[in-house]
């Protein structure tokens, strides 16, 4: 068993860094696109590629960066109602609300993956690459969010984990 666990903290290590090298070339194009443009006075021509670039990093950046990276414990949650609730009313809310987010997914996963597929046709207009390629990272952002509300649901089911815990706890806020 620790062996496992500590492949899974490497790989989310690794998965931790793929989303930094995403956000820094992001910013580093968006520097170059800014010289272009308004220090060099080059024409869009020149820039064209960054927006796409940028807007593929992006997409790639916030879905594998929540299916990979993002803990549960981080997800912001609007939870004011929630909290009033007493914790098996909690528990409840916790598996209807997993159940339906992973049925819905788990639905929509086979009509996802053929459109994924059937974009293969096409490729973006200034770095040519096939959108397939491009959207593939929903097949794996919907997989791993199916996992996750699946163990979300085992955990209101068994009662186990942080947000099932008796004692509300501070998680980063400031209580005085």
């Amino acid at each position: 068993m620790p062996f496992l666990v500590s492949i899974t903290g490497w790989l989310h290590r690794r998965a931790e860094n793929v989303v930094a090298l995403l956000l820094a070339t992001m910013f580093v194009i968006f520097l170059y696109q800014i010289a272009f443009r308004y220090m060099l006075v080059l024409p869009v021509r020149w820039t064209s590629w960054t927006v796409e670039f940028v807007s593929i990093a992006w997409l790639w950046g916030i879905l594998f960066g929540y299916a990979f990276v993002v803990r549960d414990e981080d997800v912001i949650r609007l939870d004011i109602v929630y909290n009033l609730l007493p914790i098996p009313w909690r528990r409840a809310c916790d598996a209807i609300t997993g159940l339906i987010v992973a049925a819905i997914l788990a639905w929509t996963l086979p009509k996802c993956w053929d459109y994924i597929e059937f974009m293969y046709r096409e490729r973006t207009p200034a770095l040519r690459i096939r959108f397939n390629h491009v959207f593939a990272i929903y097949a794996g952002f919907a997989v791993a969010v199916i996992v996750r509300s699946l163990l979300n649901v085992w955990g209101a089911i068994t009662g186990r984990g942080p947000r099932h815990a008796s004692q509300p706890r501070p998680e980063g806020h400031d209580h005085a």
